[in-house]
């Protein structure tokens, strides 16, 4: 049964370079994650559904037109969950449309906490290297336009791999 994930990827440079400061503070996962703000958190699925999931997600896409995103500064999930991210100062409920809109039908999920769009930059580490991870990553900035967002696939050996993409609008 394979475990899919629908995100939007952080373009360049600010995806690599988010992805090579997870690494840099010890983050093992890092290199299996590519950068993004998460839609539909993990999930098992049967083989044969996957058709159903790309064909709803089509639809989804459809219904939400292009936004754009501002990460800014820096949050925590502490102590509730071990996370540190960087902020969305802009595109909030954009991503909460696209998020209910492809939770439905064949993804509905429940979801443990409140959606809250977020790049994590720190997860499971030690107190100080989380604390360093905030601060260090307090000034950053940056903004692009949103137009896609893709289907992920769980590797036991790569990681995430974007199999598809689907256009917003």
């Amino acid at each position: 049964m394979p475990t899919i994930g629908v995100a939007l990827s952080i373009p360049e440079p600010w995806g690599q370079q988010l992805q090579d400061y997870r690494a840099s503070i010890g983050d093992e996962t890092a290199t299996q994650i590519p950068t993004h703000v998460t839609l539909v958190p993990p999930m098992a699925i049967e083989d044969d559904a996957l058709l159903a999931v790309e064909e709803h997600l089509e639809v989804a896409a459809s219904e939400v037109e292009a936004f754009r995103i501002r990460l800014r500064g820096t949050g925590t999930f502490r102590p509730v969950s071990p996370v540190v991210f960087v902020t969305l100062a802009e595109g909030i409920s954009h991503c909460e449309a696209l998020s209910d809109a492809v939770r439905r039908g064949p993804l509905a999920v429940e979801l443990v906490f409140p959606y809250h769009p977020h790049v994590t930059v720190a997860h499971h580490l030690d107190d100080e290297v989380m604390d360093s991870a905030f601060e260090e990553l307090a000034g950053f900035d940056c903004a692009f336009d949103v137009d896609r967002f893709a289907l992920y696939v769980h590797d036991s050996q790569l990681g995430w791999q974007a199999t598809r993409e689907f256009l917003l609008g």
